[in-house]
């Protein structure tokens, strides 16, 4: 089995497979300071955003992620990306990761929707039986929505990663199981309604 590009579309937002040409508008939507304060390195230009999608397509080449642009359905806009990563197909589990939308669409939905398509496509058509999730220990408002959908908190990494500053990141895994999937995805579908 692999993963593949593929479109996925809801209500308010549809993920498309990550291109080049989507970097001026992901600039225009992610040129935030506080966006990347707790990611691995800020992104304060064009440029930077155009590195930032050439390393997702590298390492899509390179079967390990699979990354979206995340679009709004009502205009077109792009608000954001997302991806597949850590993608252990043997295991039958992948990683959710790479999140992040426009400030200007924060509890607008968009958050929800994409996580319900991501879920649904890994659970229901990939028949994955793991989906992982990691936040930075100091993201307090990740972990808070992470744990709001269902996902289990099973630890913290110390000293997991490093920043490109060279700041030291302690790592919070989180978690969905295949047989947890029907009652995230109620409880996914309910804070859309």
């Amino acid at each position: 089995m692999a993963i593949s590009p593929v479109t996925l579309a809801g209500r308010y937002i549809r993920l498309e497979p990550l291109t080049l040409a989507h970097v001026p508008a992901l600039a225009q939507a992610g040129l935030h300071p506080e966006l990347w304060r707790l990611q691995p390195a800020a992104i304060n230009n064009e440029h930077d955003m155009h590195t930032y999608v050439v390393q997702a397509l590298e390492d899509q080449q390179r079967g390990l992620s699979l990354p979206f642009a995340i679009v709004r359905q009502s205009d077109g806009e792009v608000i954001g990306s997302s991806r597949y990563m850590d993608i252990a197909l043997a295991h039958r589990r992948l990683e959710i990761g790479a999140t992040w939308l426009s400030p200007a669409c924060k509890r607008s939905g968009a958050n929800t929707e994409a996580k319900l398509l991501l879920l649904t496509h890994a659970f229901e058509s990939l028949k994955l039986i793991r989906v992982v999730f990691k936040t930075e220990v100091l993201n307090q408002q990740s972990r808070q929505a992470l744990a709001r959908i269902g996902a289990v908190e099973e630890g913290i990494f110390r000293q997991h990663l490093i920043a490109a500053s060279g700041r030291k990141r302690d790592m919070v895994y989180f978690s969905i199981l295949d047989t947890e999937w029907p009652a995230v995805k109620a409880g996914l579908l309910g804070r859309l309604r």
